[in-house]
């Protein structure tokens, strides 16, 4: 089997010929309006019609990555199937895909992350004529330096599922996810713009309930809404029009836009160094302890900032310990530190670590927001406010106290069932209920070392 996905719609959607491309998609770049460069973009969401639709409202957001041009090195693109069913997202089976302006090398370490996530699969077919990937890199190729690109097709998939494959590829500064997405289809001019101003709307809001008739990429867009909630992300509109703006008729139109999606610059500018220096010293103070000896202290101001953790110790796929701290009350890397120590041999589910289970530990660090309370009248209000995979919940009743991280909806995916196991956590029956329970949420940011 060839190891390069060669185009499959140069001459169709965009030209075939190097030269000729290249011109195209920088005069594109260069007749965006107001298209000053933004500092702090972890995400796009640009059409994918062909060149002579779409390709204006698609540069209007890639115009903007030019200050981040050395710094993104890794692309993960997902766009809808339209060709080939998929249950669930599907990786090629490629190491490189082509276009007329050259090669882009995939990221196969990316892809290893995700082989034990269910919804992910590889499967050549896919990808073999999909459109709606593939007319993304030729801007990418002229926007950005050398980059890694992983591709993901999205068929039929939970906007959770989607937003679990986002978390795991997260990364820092040097990562860019991109959604491919058209808006509504073949709607008259004046409908299908009353239509996509309420889609533009949702994505501004962050609303992870987009359906198929407002957006064809509605699953991957829906998923990135999750995660952009949890990473405290900001949308931007770039661009809005449809086929009749650029090359078609107004009696039966496609949609097209295009959105930014920010992320605080002070908070997101070390998140890749912030994490590695955290895991760093959460193994190194076990280690201390195993060894007897002092950890190498790690100098940063931001680890002498109150804030509240999580060290979660796992072997073989296993939990192996977890112990935090619901509310900052301590510097961060003390906090962590203690944590660490906590879990590896105190957390009463298990044994003391030994020597021998040192290296055979992965290390992950969650970082708590704060926590918000919850105002909910009942059970049912309860079950209705959660937010599956983003929320962190704390239980409270008297003298009983829980709390789950985000994680554990891998395990317990159901609100139902998280809740009740929560309360079982607690103390408490399973169906216990009572007018003076307090629940609180909070968010976090996880680091986890990778397998060796």
């Amino acid at each position: 089997m060839s190891t390069t996905r060669p185009a499959a719609v140069a001459g169709t959607f965009y030209p075939d010929e190097p030269i000729e491309l290249r011109h195209m998609v920088t005069d594109l770049l260069a007749n965006v309006r107001g298209g000053e460069p933004l500092h702090a973009i972890k995400a796009l969401i640009v059409p994918h019609a062909g060149y002579i639709y779409s390709g204006p409202i698609a540069a209007s957001a890639y115009a903007r990555l030019a200050a981040q041009r050395e710094r993104i090195r890794r692309v993960v693109l997902l766009g809808p199937t339209h060709r080939v069913y998929v249950r669930g997202l599907a990786l090629p089976e490629a190491e490189r895909f082509v276009t007329p302006l050259g090669e882009v090398p995939l990221d196969r370490e990316g892809m290893q992350q995700l082989k034990d996530l269910p919804q992910v699969i590889k499967n050549a077919a896919a990808h073999q004529m999909e459109h709606s990937l593939e007319v993304q890199l030729p801007f990418l190729q002229t926007v950005l330096g050398e980059f890694k690109l992983l591709p993901l097709a999205v068929g039929e998939a939970t906007a959770a599922e989607v937003a679990e494959v986002l978390e795991t590829l997260w990364g820092g500064g040097e990562t860019l996810i991109v959604i491919s997405s058209d808006l509504s289809h073949f709607l008259p001019d004046a409908v299908a713009r009353e239509v996509d101003g309420g889609t533009v709307d949702a994505i501004l809001a962050l609303d992870s309930h987009l359906n198929h008739e407002q957006a064809c990429g509605a699953t991957p867009i829906n998923g990135l809404m999750l995660a952009a909630r949890r990473h405290g992300l900001h949308p931007v509109m770039l661009d809005v029009c449809n086929s009749s703006d650029t090359a078609g008729e107004p009696d039966r139109v496609v949609g097209y836009a295009a959105f930014a999606l920010e992320s605080d610059e002070a908070a997101d500018q070390p998140e890749a160094e912030k994490g590695a220096t955290l895991l760093k010293l959460a193994r190194a103070e076990i280690g201390s302890k195993l060894w007897e000896g002092a950890a190498k202290s790690i100098n940063a101001a931001w680890l002498q900032e109150p804030g509240a953790s999580f060290v979660t110790l796992t072997r073989e796929g296993e939990l192996r310990g977890c112990i935090g701290t619901l509310e900052a009350h301590r510097p961060l890397g003390s906090d962590v530190r203690a944590n660490a120590v906590a879990a590896a041999f105190h957390d009463p589910r298990f044994r003391p670590l030994s020597r021998s289970e040192f290296d055979d530990i992965r290390v992950e660090v969650s970082l708590l927001s704060a926590s918000e309370p919850l105002a909910v009248a009942d059970e049912a209000a309860a079950l209705a406010a959660l937010r599956p995979h983003v929320d962190g919940v704390v239980f409270e009743y008297g003298r009983h106290r829980s709390t789950f991280l985000p994680q554990v909806w891998e395990q317990l995916p159901d609100p139902n069932e998280f809740l009740a196991y929560l309360k079982r956590k607690a103390g408490l029956p399973m169906d216990f209920w009572a007018e003076q329970v307090r629940l609180s949420r909070y968010t976090v940011t996880k680091w986890k070392e990778v397998a060796a």
